[in-house]
């Protein structure tokens, strides 16, 4: 039984297109996530050295086994949450919904395990990124992904992403696209790590600034600021004495760029440890 998130991607032009965007060659090593029933896992066998193919479900595990027997395919039977990624430079996957804010930041920070992590700030040592991801998500996921400062979709998971990639919105793709047909559009993301663009004196920290500004995104910052005070042991301090420029306290989350909210978060933090 096909899972409630997973949709096959039955549309060869689409299917087409996503292995260009990936700029795939013969010493490639592809891992692909959800494979289901390998519609896609074949055209990247057709380009590269290996494909690893990781598939949750026991059912489509075996097609891909029977599929791709004496290949260069390789099948994990297994939670890609839980299972230890092996080596690989890029990643090609038609993701299934429901785990695509888990895993990219897993693949992000390159962590063996995120079941219990909830920061997508937090370092990862030593950064060690494959080349470039592409990925399908939900639209409106990949909007909020790749959304600039200023605009409507601008919040943490912008700053998040954009913190260890560059991100690309590369199309949309129709629910006639898949089988079963999805209730939403679909989007073809690129990723290509880096690193972090500035400084954070402490990631917990900046990750609760966020969550505090962007969660009332229509008031100004010297308000949503004030109630995050109480919880981040600012309360006796008040932001006049912090010395925090005014032109930005008089502004929206939404309107300032991620190194300007970790500068003002930088500088709330640094002050409350003196």
């Amino acid at each position: 039984m096909v899972k409630s998130d997973q949709h096959i991607l039955i549309d060869s032009s689409v299917l087409q297109r996503i292995v260009e965007y990936a700029d795939l060659s013969g010493s490639d090593v592809v891992l692909e996530i959800g494979a289901g029933t390998g519609v896609l896992t074949e055209k990247l066998a057709e380009r590269v050295l290996r494909v690893i193919a990781i598939e949750i479900d026991p059912g489509y595990a075996g097609v891909l086994n029977r599929r791709f027997r004496d290949s260069n395919v390789e099948i994990v039977n297994g939670d890609a949450l839980k299972t230890e990624f092996p080596e690989f430079n890029k990643v090609v996957s038609n993701l299934p919904y429901s785990i695509s804010s888990q895993i990219t930041f897993r693949l992000l920070a390159r962590s063996p395990d995120l079941m219990g992590r909830s920061d997508p700030f937090e370092p990862s040592d030593p950064f060690e990124p494959f080349e470039r991801a592409v990925l399908m998500y939900q639209y409106e996921f990949a909007e909020r992904m790749a959304a600039p400062p200023g605009s409507k979709a601008y919040g943490k998971l912008s700053i998040a992403v954009q913190y260890r990639a560059e991100i690309e919105l590369l199309e949309v793709v129709p629910a006639t696209a898949f089988a079963p047909q999805p209730t939403v559009q679909s989007a073809i993301v690129r990723l290509t790590p880096r690193a972090p663009e500035y400084e954070l004196l402490d990631h917990r920290f900046f990750s609760r600034f966020l969550t505090a500004v962007f969660s009332q995104r229509r008031k100004k910052l010297k308000n949503s600021i004030a109630g995050f005070a109480g919880l981040s042991g600012l309360s006796s301090v008040s932001l006049e004495d912090k010395g925090l420029p005014p032109d930005i306290l008089e502004k929206r989350p939404e309107e300032l760029s991620a190194a300007t909210l970790a500068e003002l978060s930088n500088s709330i933090y640094s002050r409350t440890r003196n």
